[in-house]
């Protein structure tokens, strides 16, 4: 939903620096690696020590590369391959993976199985929604449906995570609560899609 009502102005904003970014020799599938190992690891470090703050911070930064890794593409003597879009939704999976680790590390250190319970049920609904639209795709079924997509889930989690850091004790779980919520009714429409065809 956001991906789609702000990708032609964010595109026009970071075309120069892609630009640059290519000339220099840096290339999409590195950038996407870059990005998604620094994201894991600072989830899985920062989170499981609590260090929400100083974690989503470096988070955020490293998941900025995904603004910039498919645009360079497009611009890239190559262009886009199938190569570089399974590179880069395998490591969308690995990143999200680690963030929720590392809160589910956390929980678990601190004897909060309830904010763990929350954290691992939106890593399964994290990776049911993408799973749905491969399996729908394949089966020759457009389904890039759902009011939750991983730019909102990241961009809740990681609002989340920077507010629990900073003292408000009610923000992980609340965020939690609604990637959950969130997450069941995307895959709800993805499979009525799938169904209707």
């Amino acid at each position: 939903m956001i991906q789609n009502r702000f990708k032609a102005p964010v595109t026009a904003f970071i075309t120069p620096s892609c630009r640059f970014l290519l000339r220099i020799g840096i290339t999409a599938n590195w950038l996407t690696f870059i990005g998604a190992l620094g994201c894991s690891i600072s989830a899985l470090y920062f989170f499981s020590q609590g260090e929400f703050f100083l974690g989503t911070i470096f988070v955020a930064l490293f998941a900025l590369s995904d603004l910039f890794d498919g645009t360079m593409a497009r611009l890239s003597e190559r262009g886009t391959t199938k190569w570089g879009a399974l590179i880069d939704s395998t490591l969308d999976r690995a990143t999200d993976a680690a963030i929720y680790a590392g809160v589910i590390a956390y929980a678990i250190g601190s004897d909060e199985n309830d904010l763990a319970l929350l954290a691992l049920l939106a890593l399964i609904t994290g990776a049911l929604i993408p799973y749905i639209r491969a399996k729908a795709e394949s089966l020759g079924v457009e389904c890039s449906v759902g009011v939750a997509e991983r730019a909102e889930r990241l961009i809740i989690i990681l609002i989340a995570t920077g507010l629990y850091g900073l003292g408000v004790n009610f923000a992980l779980t609340g965020g939690l609560l609604l990637i959950n919520l969130l997450g069941l009714i995307t895959i709800a429409q993805r499979l009525l899609v799938v169904a209707r065809s």
